[in-house]
């Protein structure tokens, strides 16, 4: 599989040159403040590009400039004291991304004392300036809402962890953000005939998230079953027994024809360089295809495990939660609510067919199903419930406003027998209690899919929308 491209971060301060002259050292100390977060921005994953210190007009259209030149995702702007507004808009307007303001001071307060023991007067002003962050923000504000821009700020102290942990999560939208900008759907088969809710404007898709639509065959995921080689689904077998807990009564022919598919699947994965893939066919009338749709199960939940979210009954918009859910790193499972359990105050959710087995509780378990219900076939299921702890719901809503907007809610997957029953199971209990939380959910009118994943990220699921001008709500 490829990897995944850098985020690209711009950062930038910005002050007003006519100080520089006037009290010395207040430049270079600023600079070393912005220096100081491009190199907390920087990871793994991410390349910071530094425009410096912005603080005149003709280096604000010179930094924006940049921002193109690298071809920047998102500019973190570090407002370091203060700054004309003039020199804040051609670069914002040029860089045409998301624009994080970070209205961050170098400490909690200022040292009253020690300030007002300074015997230079000029001086002073020059320390007082150091702590100006605050000061232009309403300017800034004012100015990029008149012109449209949607402004996003962060405010507090350069070394606070509390603020840090809000940048973090900006930056985990950012990510998020591109990487739906640069996924490839694979969409294989139809929608799941009659469920109205699930059907979606492939175009808006596109749109709205950036995310490239392939629409493509089963007859080429059945003709790369013909190529798979003896050894490779001997391997893939062997992979079987480890990942899953192999139930006793799975037939060693239904291993090796899931085996098979799971091979040709990550043929077709490759060949096609999906990162995110829907799928729901029938197959009836077809053996080869049949074949093919009966057994996608367990190919399809490693591929999750790699990073790769597959949705069964073609629900491209929860297909899309779960990839973002993935991107966050917290997994992003296959479910919906099928019974409350109003002793306990517990949901009940789960789903047939691919389970993110890298969010499970334990070892997923592999059983046999002799039909699939409302499906064509039988072969192999996976069993399993979302790990104990802390979890976020997320599903894509169609919204008349904004096209799409995220729905999110987070819970607590907790302990206690499940349904047996082949498919992924889990008991959820919220806040609000389950008859509570069952309408508010129901009320925002999403498909009756979503996604889960493990953690509590609702917060982050807000800011992404912000940056992608979606609608948001949390249950």
């Amino acid at each position: 599989m490829k990897s995944k491209p850098a985020l690209r971060v711009g950062v930038c301060g910005i002050g007003l040159e006519d100080y520089w002259s006037q009290f010395a050292g207040l430049e270079e100390r600023l600079q070393r403040y912005v220096a100081r977060v491009g190199k907390r921005l920087a990871r793994p994953g991410v390349a910071v590009v530094n425009l410096g210190l912005v603080d005149t007009p003709q280096r604000s259209r010179e930094a924006g400039r940049q921002c193109r030149r690298h071809d920047i995702d998102v500019l973190f702007l570090y407002v370091t004291t203060y700054a004309l507004s003039n020199t804040v808009l051609p670069l914002v307007q040029r860089a045409g991304v998301p624009v994080i303001v970070l209205n961050l001071q170098p400490e909690a307060a200022i040292d009253y004392v020690a300030f007002n023991q300074l015997t230079d007067r000029t001086a002073m002003t020059g320390e007082w300036l150091a702590h100006c962050s605050s000061c232009p923000a309403p300017e800034i504000a004012n100015v990029m809402m008149r012109a449209g821009i949607p402004i996003h700020q962060v405010t507090g102290a350069l070394d606070d962890e509390a603020t840090w942990r809000q940048v973090e999560e900006w930056l985990a939208a950012a990510q998020v953000r591109a990487a739906l900008a640069t996924a490839r759907l694979g969409l294989m088969g139809h929608y799941y005939t009659g469920m109205l809710d699930v059907m979606t404007d492939l175009t808006l898709v596109s749109i709205a998230f950036g995310t490239h639509v392939e629409l493509l065959e089963v007859d080429e995921l059945s003709a790369l079953r013909k190529e798979a080689s003896a050894k490779d689904i001997a391997r893939r077998m062997a992979e079987f027994d480890k990942v899953f807990d192999v139930q006793p009564d799975c037939s060693e022919e239904e291993l090796r024809r899931a085996a098979r598919t799971s091979v040709a699947l990550d043929a077709f994965v490759t060949r096609h360089d999906l990162q995110v893939m829907a799928y729901y066919y029938k197959g009836s009338g077809n053996a080869a295809n049949e074949d093919t749709m009966s057994s996608i199960i367990l190919g399809a939940s490693l591929l999750m495990a790699r990073h790769i979210p597959v949705a069964g009954e073609f629900e491209v918009k929860n297909a899309l939660a779960m990839k973002i859910l993935d991107a966050l790193g917290v997994g992003g499972s296959f479910t919906e609510y099928y019974a409350m359990d109003l002793k306990d105050e517990l949901v009940l959710m789960g789903h047939d067919g691919p389970g993110h087995v890298a969010i499970a509780e334990g070892k997923t378990k592999v059983r046999p199903l002799k039909v699939y219900h409302g499906k064509v076939g039988c072969g192999l299921s996976v069993e399993m419930s979302v790990k104990y702890g802390p979890v976020t719901l997320l599903s894509v809503v169609e919204d008349a406003a904004r096209r799409f907007k995220l729905v999110a809610a987070e819970g607590e997957c907790m302990a206690g027998r499940i349904l047996e029953i082949g498919n992924t199971n889990s008991r959820f209990r919220f806040p609000a209690g389950a008859r509570a939380f069952v309408e508010a959910w129901n009320a925002e009118g999403p498909a009756h899919h979503c996604a889960v994943g493990v953690g509590h990220v609702a917060e982050t699921l807000r800011k992404l929308a912000a940056l992608m001008g979606l609608g948001f709500c949390r249950v």
